[in-house]
């Protein structure tokens, strides 16, 4: 197994991408502590991995607020004895509202869930990852960090800044053995797209995911099982001599759709 004996934090790790993380690191032998403010799908989430035979542990935490991850990482001290993995996976896409509408406080609100939430737990498990010297730190950023696919300036600001935290970071930790990389998902279909398709029936959010999977090079739309499968690569040893990457599991994005076949 690819993560036999090893602790992980998976933020966000109730539903969607991070809930496919959190199963798929626990079925490599990773005991995994799942932070999310979800706390009944934290645990629906805990007691699927331990079904399974694996170790799973529900908290609940807001990303943003100090105190409770401050609290979160020591309660994962407490009952694993350490930290080996941290997948910053919280966050949440914002409404497309253009720069003159947009208030303070939703401006601060997103960045606060998508970067600042990255800041307030690495401040707190580097300290076991340099003592230990070891370790692999994973971050999600995404696509629209790089190539926007609306105007969404408070979302995309905040994950562009995530591949900068990255990069820093990464430099700063290498003298201590700890990789620090990011992953940018394209359109992956999770609940990330609810507010969008919430008023379609099953068919019509089948179309809907069908022609945003033609704007992909790989001609479909992603699945947790795809990002759970390039963050255990990343978090595995696997990847032990790479860091500060920012890393697109976007199907091919941001490149266009080849052209059809002509015969």
């Amino acid at each position: 197994m690819l993560l036999e004996g090893k602790v992980a934090i998976i933020t966000g790790g109730a539903k969607g991408m991070g809930r496919g993380m959190a199963v798929r690191f626990a079925a490599e032998g990773c005991a995994v502590a799942i932070a999310d403010i979800a706390m009944k799908e934290a645990e629906e989430a805990a007691a699927e991995i331990k079904k399974k035979g694996g170790k799973g542990l529900a908290i609940k935490c807001d990303v943003t607020n100090i105190k409770q991850v401050g609290e979160t990482v020591d309660t994962v001290i407490k009952k694993f004895g350490k930290i080996d993995i941290l997948v910053n996976n919280a966050g949440a896409i914002a409404a497309h509202t253009p720069i003159e509408d947009l208030t303070e406080e939703a401006w601060d609100k997103v960045l606060a869930l998508n970067l600042k939430s990255d800041f307030l737990f690495c401040k707190f498990v580097v300290p076991y990852m340099k003592k230990q010297k070891s370790g692999k730190i994973i971050n999600l950023s995404s696509i629209g960090a790089i190539q926007p696919p609306a105007h969404e300036i408070h979302y995309n600001t905040a994950k562009a800044g995530v591949i900068g935290f990255t990069t820093d970071l990464a430099n700063a930790l290498a003298p201590f053995n700890i990789n620090v990389n990011c992953m940018l998902p394209g359109p992956i279909r999770t609940n990330f797209y609810d507010a969008r398709v919430s008023a379609m029936t099953e068919e019509e959010q089948d179309a809907f995911f069908k022609r945003l999977g033609k704007k992909v090079p790989l001609g479909r739309v992603g699945t947790p099982e795809d990002m759970a499968g390039a963050a255990l690569f990343l978090a595995s040893g696997l990847s032990d001599y790479i860091t500060g990457v920012a890393l697109p599991v976007s199907g091919g994005l941001p490149l266009l759709p080849p052209p059809p076949p002509t015969t």
